[in-house]
């Protein structure tokens, strides 16, 4: 006599996966056709998913995770588990990222992240400057002048912006911010990767 096959219990993280996919696909009202077209992942696949019948490998989570422009931690992870709020306090010094006598580089961006978002504030003294080579492709930076007067250069452009200033530009191409004052500058800068 054959015993009947146990049947097995889904997996909490494929179910939260599931329903987390099938919230993300309602709240942007895309159909599986258009996730899977975005995500490069087969409809039936994602279907299985969200009814909790497939076990997705890491690749598939990844691209799932970036047709939502969120990184595989985001995706995955449990509401409650991480902190809503993560501080960066101003005496952390791992958050200094570079520091010489043309600029003083700090991130503001939490460093354990996996994100497309940088932030940082940047001191540049009295004739400083900080020069960057090209970044990845699509790159865009935006800066506002907390004080000081500054040159941005990006590519063959330049603009220079005074305190309350601010200006979007391309990073993937060598670009610049050169203290054009005479005093001590500060800026805050956003770059946004693509």
């Amino acid at each position: 006599m054959k015993r009947a096959a146990k049947r097995r219990e889904p997996d909490p993280i494929n179910r939260q996966l599931g329903e987390r996919l099938r919230r993300l696909r309602a709240s942007r009202r895309w159909s599986l056709d258009e996730l899977a077209t975005t995500s490069g992942v087969s409809r039936s696949m994602l279907s299985e998913i969200e009814r909790n019948k497939a076990n997705p490998t890491l690749m598939v989570a990844y691209r799932i995770a970036h047709a939502f422009s969120m990184s595989l931690g985001e995706l995955v992870e449990s509401p409650g588990t991480t902190p809503g709020i993560q501080t960066v306090r101003s005496h952390e010094r791992g958050q200094i990222l570079r520091s010489d006598k043309q600029h003083h580089v700090r991130t503001l961006s939490p460093l354990n992240l996996d994100k497309n978002i940088e932030f940082y504030e940047i001191a540049l003294p009295a004739g400083g400057e900080l020069r960057s080579q090209p970044h990845v492709e699509g790159t865009r930076e935006l800066m506002v002048v907390s004080r000081g007067v500054v040159r941005i250069e990006s590519g063959a452009d330049s603009e220079t912006l005074e305190a309350g200033d601010s200006a979007a530009f391309r990073a993937d191409v060598a670009h610049a911010i050169v203290n054009a004052g005479k005093a001590d500058a500060v800026v805050y800068l956003v770059d946004i990767y693509r």
